[in-house]
């Protein structure tokens, strides 16, 4: 696929979420920081961001194939991508809602659904928006956006609400293999009431971190119930894995499989994640260079690689050099502490 053809796919299908960092922390603030550092003096690619916040976790519910779950925590920074290009979003309304789909049956996060959420009180409509897919460090990939919970300039209502999340599906640029073939194609919607209270803000805390702008990320969190969007560890992928080659802090897993390939041929794949974590890379438009010619990878979910980017192709030479190129980076938001990674990503080797 490429590359406009991806970013008008992303912006139909899908969209990009605000960053949420969220983790049970327990801390006396409950604002969200700012980073203090500026462009200079930040590293180059992920660094540790700047606070860790708690969030307010307010259930799950089933969906068709999906189950989702919906938290809030407070409003955030975040950043937009439109190629190569971010730009900035600044903290509005009154909470960060949060999102994350995965599959019933295998417990998968499944990226690139699309999904909008429409928030009513006592039947009344409040806020309906989409939010985007994103990355954030703790939380990796997953939906969100600030909202409002009352007119602009007036004070959001103490009390109960009810959010109703809505799975687009996964778009046709995705191609869906093994036991996920046919699925996930269709929208479906769940619907969750929650609460928004003093004692519920209370709880969403937030605290900063010593180490912020240095080199590394925060440690994922752990939901009771509600699955990571990781990568499969290196030596759990099939086949052969020729090399795991850094690109601007994205680790590109490139190997074959011959038991995915018909015939002669074998199955080329790339498993993007993030350099320290392994959190799913999505919505990326890769090709591969040998020998014979350019091949592009398409976007692929499946149960035993997971989401990643692939193509048959004929069986290589022991020694073949292979040359991959990010066409188009993630389209999705970031939080930050990802949002100078995953950017220009230079093309990479790896030796067959």
């Amino acid at each position: 696929m490429n590359r406009r053809r991806l970013l008008q796919t992303v912006a139909a299908g899908t969209a990009v979420l605000a960053g949420c960092s969220s983790t049970n922390t327990e801390s006396t603030a409950t604002a969200t920081p700012t980073s203090t550092g500026t462009d200079a003096e930040l590293p180059g690619g992920i660094y540790v961001q700047s606070f860790r916040e708690s969030m307010s976790m307010q259930g799950t519910a089933d969906a068709g194939s999906y189950r989702v779950a919906f938290m809030y925590t407070s409003p955030h920074v975040f950043w937009n991508m439109t190629g190569r290009e971010r730009s900035r979003t600044p903290r509005s309304g009154d909470i960060h809602a949060m999102a994350v789909v995965w599959d019933r049956d295998t417990d998968r996060i499944v990226p690139e659904t699309g999904l909008s959420l429409t928030i009513r009180r006592g039947g009344d409509l409040v806020s309906e928006e989409v939010i985007y897919p994103m990355l954030s460090q703790t939380m990796g990939y997953h939906y969100g956006g600030n909202f409002s919970l009352a007119e602009s300039g007036e004070t959001p209502s103490d009390g109960q609400y009810t959010a109703r999340i809505s799975v687009g599906g996964v778009p046709d640029g995705v191609e869906l293999t093994g036991g996920y073939a046919g699925r996930f194609r269709e929208p479906a919607s769940a619907e969750l009431d929650f609460s928004f209270t003093e004692t519920d803000r209370d709880a969403v805390r937030s605290e900063s971190i010593e180490q912020a702008g240095q080199p590394g990320a925060l440690r994922p969190m752990q939901m009771e119930g509600v699955p990571q969007a990781t990568a499969p560890a290196v030596d759990a992928l099939p086949g052969t894995v020729f090399g795991t080659p850094n690109s601007d802090d994205a680790i590109l897993a490139t190997g074959t499989s011959s038991a995915r390939a018909d015939g002669d041929d074998t199955y080329l794949y790339v498993s993007a994640r993030t350099r320290y974590h392994g959190m799913v890379l999505p919505a990326m438009a890769l090709s591969a260079e040998r020998g014979d010619g350019t091949i592009e990878l398409t976007r692929t979910l499946d149960p035993d690689l997971g989401y990643h980017y692939g193509a048959t192709v004929a069986p290589f030479e022991s020694g073949e050099q292979l040359r991959v190129t990010t066409d188009v980076p993630p389209q999705t938001a970031r939080h930050e502490g990802y949002e100078r990674a995953f950017r220009q990503m230079p093309p990479v080797t790896v030796t067959v």
